[in-house]
């Protein structure tokens, strides 16, 4: 990873092979204190096994939520606050996505990396709010978008004299129901000059349900996690939760957190033999 200092600087803590790929996991939403702490020190066990560089993920709010009765979060104050914990405790980087530029400066003060969500990724204002904090900016590429109109995301953070930028991939829409992943993506946005990341649970979503609740396809997170890292990807990202069926947002679509070891066990063989 030392082409890109300020992600050697971030996990300036922990001990890694610079020849993997690195991850960002968590559960999606933060539903507790103790949820938080169950799946950063279980990650960060696997992690440290494998050698892998790890950054702890839980949104603080949901804000792109289908029904209205939908689960949106704790309150923006409480769930800060457990999130910045969590990363102190466990001694981890963290990040979490913002909904407005008002929200960049304020989540700032609490996480690592700023995240940008997909359907948000061409708002000028929130670019901008999020570079001018000086964090680490990771936009998710819109499922409407190319990889190559990506540039455009880049060099408005970078106009701003941060150049701590990554880029993700999370699959295009396809119809009304599904998504699909295009992994010509991945060396197109590298051509940015930036760390390329798969998210590897939200591009097996299945939106827009008539149940007003989000649909996924979480038996293919291994399929997608391997062409991923087979096409050459930076990082990963991978939602999980020790019992997906009972989690409060995004249930259908993340990993069991059982499952984490073994797979990301797989992934790095197939590391091995690309690199």
């Amino acid at each position: 990873m030392s082409q890109f200092s300020f992600l050697d600087k971030l996990f300036s803590n922990q001990s890694y092979d610079k020849n993997n790929f690195f991850l960002i996991a968590g559960p999606c939403v933060i539903e507790s204190d103790d949820l938080l702490d169950e799946v950063a020190s279980r990650v960060k066990a696997v992690c440290k096994q494998f050698e892998i560089p790890y950054i702890f993920k839980a949104s603080y709010r949901k804000a792109n939520r289908t029904s209205a009765n939908s689960f949106t979060g704790i309150g923006d104050d409480a769930a800060l606050s457990i999130l910045k914990n969590t990363g102190l405790k466990h001694e981890l980087p963290v990040t979490s996505d913002i909904h407005s530029a008002q929200e960049a400066a304020m989540a700032a003060d609490f996480v690592d990396v700023l995240q940008i969500p997909a359907f948000l990724c061409r708002q000028t204002d929130i670019l901008i709010a999020a570079a001018e904090t000086g964090k680490i900016v990771n936009v998710k590429k819109g499922q409407f978008l190319s990889g190559a109109s990506m540039k455009f995301a880049v060099e408005k953070i970078k106009s701003c004299n941060n150049e701590q930028v990554m880029l993700t991939e999370r699959g295009n829409t396809f119809g009304y129901q599904d998504l699909v992943v295009d992994y010509r993506n991945i060396p197109i946005m590298q051509e940015n000059k930036v760390p390329v990341i798969m998210d590897c649970t939200h591009s097996l979503q299945q939106p827009n349900q008539t149940s007003g609740v989000t649909g996924g396809n979480p038996a293919m997170i291994e399929t997608i996690a391997k062409a991923a890292i087979a096409s050459g990807a930076d990082g990963l990202f991978i939602e999980t939760h020790p019992n997906p069926s009972k989690a409060l947002s995004d249930g259908a679509n993340m990993l069991q957190l059982d499952l984490l070891e073994p797979l990301l066990e797989k992934l790095l063989r197939i590391r091995k033999s690309v690199v």
